[in-house]
Parts: C-alpha cells; structure tokens; sequence
C-alpha cells in the first residue's frame, strides 16, 4: 500500500496510507484521528464514514498488507517441490515484504495482536488467518508425504514456526529502530527455522 499524500488518491487512501505512516511512527495510541485526518488532508468525519473509527481503519491498513503479503509469496508456495520448500519461500517472501515496507513491518510485529478496548479483541486480519492456514496445510501435506513426523500437531507447529520467526523479525527491528546494528541477517533467520524444521522432519527428509 504506497504512501502518496500528494492529492491524488481518494481521501479514503489517503486515510490509509496518513494511519500506516502515523501510527507506524508513534504507535496505535498515540496516532489520534484528527492528526491522521489532517495528514491525509480530509475531515475526521470521513474517516468515520470509511471506517468507523481508529481501530476499524488500522484493522483495514492489516487487511491491505496481508492481501499484498499473500499475493507476493503464493508463486513461490505454489511452485515448490516439498512441503518444506514451500515453507522455507513462505518464510523468504515474509522477509523480503517487510523489508521493502518497514512501516507495515512495524505495525504487524508490534500493533497486529494486541488486545484493544474492554473485551478480550484481538486485531487478527483475514489476511492473517489466511497466511497461518497456509502454513498449517503445508505441515499436514508434509506430513502426508513423509517429510515431517506423522505425530506432529499441525497447529502446534505452525504456531512454533510464526512465534520464532516474529520474534526475531520484532527483536532486529527493535534494534533497527534504535540505530542499532541488527544481531542477526535475513540468512540466519532463516537457518534457525531450518533447525526448527529439522525438529520435525524425518530423519531421510532432512537437507544434507
């Protein structure tokens, strides 16, 4: 979702593109409407109208990413060999799109399953589900071609896989933010969902 403030878009993508950059800067609470209605030089009210408030357009930026997401990675899942192979490009088009739109990689890995308001709400996407039943299906797929282990949870799995690779993506965009120096590169990321992977494999299925 590129950022063009220039007048060109609709208000409504102006909207969007005004709350990624804002609240990727400052934070969910810190973004307030009326500031992101003047960055997108339109009126509070049509936010309102387009999205009902703050969280239904930040709900909305999360459903454009993940869609972007999505379409960027499903050639590489759909032309890989192995079970395995499709998830190491699952992982390797995650890198590359968060790489090339760190505004969106801030606000998926820091605002993206966080509770909001009094009831027990998290913000998780269409588009999120949709990636994590991707991820679910290709374990149970290597699992039916044995490559992973038949008692492997499929859920389990998937959900150790998403943790590991968030946590290091948020850990090294941490220290991005910070004018740090990253601890680790995109390669050793990948390598230890490698180790991770290896953990499930069979012992024939593993890369020599």
């Amino acid at each position: 979702m590129p950022i063009d403030l220039d007048g060109t878009q609709s208000s409504r993508l102006r909207l969007l593109a005004s709350a990624k950059m804002l609240m990727s800067r400052h934070g969910y609470e810190q973004a307030s409407t009326s500031a992101i209605a003047r960055e997108a030089a339109t009126s509070e009210s049509q936010l309102m109208r387009y999205f009902g408030g703050k969280a239904g357009l930040l709900e909305e930026v999360f459903n454009l990413g993940w869609k972007s997401v999505n379409e960027s990675i499903r050639p590489a899942v759909a032309a890989a060999p192995t079970a395995r192979k499709a998830i190491e490009g699952l992982l390797a088009g995650i890198l590359a799109a968060l790489e090339a739109d760190p505004e969106l990689a801030f606000l998926f890995l820091f605002e993206g399953r966080r509770l909001r308001g009094p009831g027990p709400q998290v913000a998780l996407s269409k588009g999120f589900r949709e990636f994590s039943e991707v991820l679910r299906q290709l374990i149970i797929r290597g699992k039916a071609e044995g490559e992973f282990a038949g008692p492997v949870n499929e859920v389990a799995a998937a959900s150790a896989l998403e943790g590991a690779a968030e946590g290091m993506i948020r850990d090294r965009l941490i220290e991005i933010r910070s004018g740090r120096t990253p601890p680790f590169s995109d390669r050793e990321i990948r390598e230890t969902i490698g180790v991770i992977l290896d953990s499930i494999s069979v012992p024939a299925a593993r890369p020599r």
